[in-house]
């Protein structure tokens, strides 16, 4: 599959992490996804119905990242990709989580995970 919507840097807060104060404090949590579909009914008919409707799906997204808090997140992302492939016509989805805050003792651009799970792997 070639056809593909990105969401790229969806930000939110959650409560993520295994130290107490990243569970009280909360930190912002980054999110990109690529979700790989056929696009081509959509954009002959330009409708709407026949694509993800990516500001539905990034609302989405936001409850789990603002959702029950998880250590890893690895979990997070895997909760993430769950939601990109409620949706029937997503063959594949790729989703990375970035934690820009994470703690670690020194100094560091990102910490990130990613996960690419197609249907048959659910």
């Amino acid at each position: 599959m070639t056809d593909r919507i990105t969401l790229k840097g969806l930000r939110a807060r959650g409560w993520h992490g295994v130290l107490a104060t990243e569970r009280a404090e909360g930190q912002d949590f980054l999110v990109d996804v690529v979700l790989e579909l056929d696009l081509s009914a959509a954009a002959r008919d330009d409708d709407l119905t026949k694509t993800v409707d990516y500001g539905v799906l990034a609302g989405r997204l936001v409850k789990v990242i603002t959702g029950e808090p998880v250590d890893l997140i690895e979990t997070l992302a895997d909760r993430l990709l769950d939601v990109c492939l409620d949706d029937e016509r997503v063959s594949t989805a790729t989703v990375t989580v970035h934690k820009p805050h994470a703690p670690i003792p020194h100094e560091f651009a990102d910490v990130s995970v990613r996960l690419r799970r197609g249907r048959a792997e659910r």
